[in-house]
């Protein structure tokens, strides 16, 4: 192949790495687990807060778990990739009661003429057994074995039935969106170095095993049977 006819394919990877590399550079990145579970914090106050998240505030507490990713990035050149982690927290139906967080990672690869990057927060219900069964697994896609649908935004609005129940927010805007085929996989090593000991998640979420206080926090956001969410500062 001549130099002239390889030129443009020079250019073209390095547009594609300039793009992909310096994406994620300018986000938040979150290179500690202490620091994932504050800033799942932040993010779930953000949502039970906004108005037009009424349905989530007032159905969470009817969640067998819930799946929060602070920062789900995504951008590329032609073949876009989105990825972020995120920490699954499950509730006991008998008690009420929250389990410590156990630590995932959570991405896709979506085909397309795209350029750019952005970064969204994330939300998952896990609104049945089986949508939770599916999490407990080692590696899972969403929309493999259970059914996954946008989350329902607004004072009026109505739930599809589904098993998972997926809400974003991205440039400030709230809403469903749609994640199937994004492929979740358990965090093993910060698991291990957020509870100081091999532990798999299985006792994280279902045993409450976990033991960390530095996640009482966020724990003691999460509603409870008989203690509706509400707005912060209400």
């Amino acid at each position: 192949m001549s130099p002239r006819r390889l030129w443009p394919l020079g250019v073209l990877i390095l547009l594609a790495n300039i793009l992909f590399f310096s994406a994620p550079a300018s986000a938040e990145y979150y290179s500690e687990p202490n620091d994932l579970v504050d800033r799942a914090a932040v993010v779930y106050r953000g949502f039970i807060a906004d108005p037009d998240m009424e349905w989530f505030r007032r159905n969470v507490v009817n969640a067998r778990g819930i799946f929060i990713v602070p920062q789900m990035l995504r951008g590329g050149f032609i073949i876009g990739g989105s990825g972020g982690r995120g920490v699954l927290l499950a509730q006991d139906p008998a008690s009420g009661k929250w389990s410590a967080p156990a630590f995932y990672s959570m991405g896709s690869v979506s085909l397309g003429f795209q350029i750019g990057a952005d970064a969204s927060e994330i939300i998952l219900l896990i609104m049945t057994d089986r949508g939770l069964n599916a999490m407990l697994s080692t590696d899972y896609k969403l929309g493999a074995d259970v059914a996954i649908a946008a989350g329902p935004v607004g004072a009026s609005a109505k739930a599809q039935t589904a098993d998972i129940l997926a809400f974003g927010r991205s440039q400030g805007l709230y809403g469903g969106i749609s994640l199937e085929g994004a492929a979740i996989t358990p965090l093993d090593d910060w698991n291990r170095s957020y509870y100081r000991k091999p532990i798999k998640i299985f006792d994280i979420l279902i045993n409450m095993q976990g033991q960390n206080r530095q996640a009482d926090t966020l724990r003691q956001l999460l509603p409870h049977p008989g203690r509706n969410a509400q707005p912060i500062g209400r």
